[in-house]
């Protein structure tokens, strides 16, 4: 039999704690939303209560230039903003080891943390934190180099906590480094898998709802979640991608790779493409720079189907809000058992109207589990319906996730424990 050691588990006291989380909050030298660091702060408080001491770790943005082959170090992308809100919240002191890369490649001396390990365990500081693990050589590498920054790494540290749910992909400091210390799940990494089963198991039906702005990107989840869910609903571009491939509408903005992802989608669906619930409407505009009250309508797709396709009917950019209150539609989600919601309808901030309305309508089935992931969903939500956001947060029936693109690549892997950082942690009892 197989289980996800628990930190509950642990022996913390007088140990230094090696703890991966998911900060990747900082756009541009600031904090965008505090939203996930406030979700692993019950994991930092619990290692600080059983005698812990963590060296915190995680992301920020993508240094890593895929042409060059170099790490951008900046400090747009520090840690710093992170260290600063922990430290103001909970009133705690923490630091940060000046590193400095030797190359453009990477940082790879990782001496100076000792004395910052130091300066811990004398009572200087509360807690380290690591600068941004993609400054690191070896940190997204596909070679011996993950390994060895692994290998360094631990040798500062006693024991590995996982707390990062939304860092899914397998990365020196979420997978390789449990090779090297004994390695334990953190209490939110432990909430994220037990609400994540709430859609491989849901409560019947299942509605799920996708959107996003890459077709190709999305099949595998979309195939699986077809198999799993009573009915899926998409937004975004990728609806654009369906209607253009089911339809033949000739629709502004699509490159012929995700039209023919989306041909690709339907043809391998089979009998399982009836569970998709179209929504009939959907609001067309001639431009993507601007909205005014003139360069923007609501259409029906039906009509659309008919028009000339020599050119592009225009930039399709939300739901037609007015669609969510057409009686099939109200009773696919009034009827939910459990709504999976990974979607922003529309081309937000300019067209919000069609996801407010898809909210609404979510939270007004008072008895249905609604799960919802992805900054961009989360985010929109809090923006745009903050009353009935505030009363979701306390209210049992709603989860927030910290990562959809974490909770896609789980459904795609079809389990829960699926992703490869978690795989790394699963032990037999």
């Amino acid at each position: 039999m197989t289980y996800i050691p628990s930190m509950m588990e642990a022996d913390l006291k007088g140990k230094v704690v090696l703890v991966r989380m998911d900060h990747n909050v900082v756009k541009k030298g600031k904090i965008k939303d505090p939203m996930r660091i406030d979700a692993t702060i019950p994991t930092l408080l619990h290692i600080f209560k059983k005698g812990g001491m963590p060296i915190l770790m995680s992301h920020v943005g993508r240094p890593f230039d895929k042409v060059s082959k170099q790490i951008n170090i900046s400090e747009y992308e520090s840690v710093e903003p992170i260290v600063d809100y922990i430290s103001q919240k909970l009133q705690l002191k923490g630091i940060i080891p000046t590193m400095t890369a030797g190359d453009s490649f990477g940082i790879t001396d990782l001496s100076p943390l000792a004395e910052s390990v130091e300066a811990m365990k004398k009572g200087d500081c509360d807690f380290v934190y690591l600068p941004n693990t993609r400054w690191f050589k070896g940190e997204e590498a596909k070679d011996d180099s993950a390994d060895a920054f692994a290998k360094n790494l631990a040798g500062y540290a006693e024991l590995y906590i996982n707390d990062a749910f939304g860092s899914w992909q397998a990365h020196a400091s979420t997978y390789q480094i449990t090779q090297f210390l004994p390695a334990y799940a953190g209490l939110l990494m432990l909430k994220e898998i037990a609400n994540l089963d709430q859609v491989f198991q849901p409560k019947r039906p299942l509605v799920a709802v996708v959107a996003g702005s890459k077709f190709d990107t999305k099949i595998g989840p979309l195939a699986a979640l077809l198999e799993i869910a009573d009915h899926l609903v998409l937004g975004g571009v990728i609806y654009n991608a369906y209607i253009a491939a089911k339809y033949g509408i000739n629709v502004s903005g699509l490159s012929e790779e995700d039209v023919a992802a989306a041909r690709k989608f339907i043809a391998d669906s089979g009998e399982n493409i009836s569970k998709m619930l179209e929504l009939p409407g959907v609001i067309l505009c001639q431009s993507i720079q601007e909205r005014n009250e003139d360069n923007w309508d609501a259409c029906r797709i039906e009509d659309m189907k008919d028009w000339d396709q020599s050119e592009p009917i225009g930039y399709i950019l939300d739901a037609d809000p007015d669609v969510f209150d057409i009686p099939e539609i109200k009773q696919v989600f009034a009827s939910a058992g459990t709504v999976f919601v990974n979607a922003v309808m529309g081309f937000t901030p300019m067209f919000p109207e069609g996801s407010m309305a898809m909210y609404r309508l979510i939270d007004n089935n008072a008895k249905a589990v609604k799960l919802f992931g992805g900054g961009d969903t989360i985010q929109d939500f809090g923006t745009y319906l903050p009353g009935i956001f505030s009363q979701a947060q306390n209210n049992p029936l709603y989860y927030f996730f910290t990562g959809g693109g974490a909770i896609l690549s789980a459904i795609e892997n079809r389990s829960s424990t699926g992703m490869k950082p978690i795989q790394a942690l699963i032990k037999e009892k």
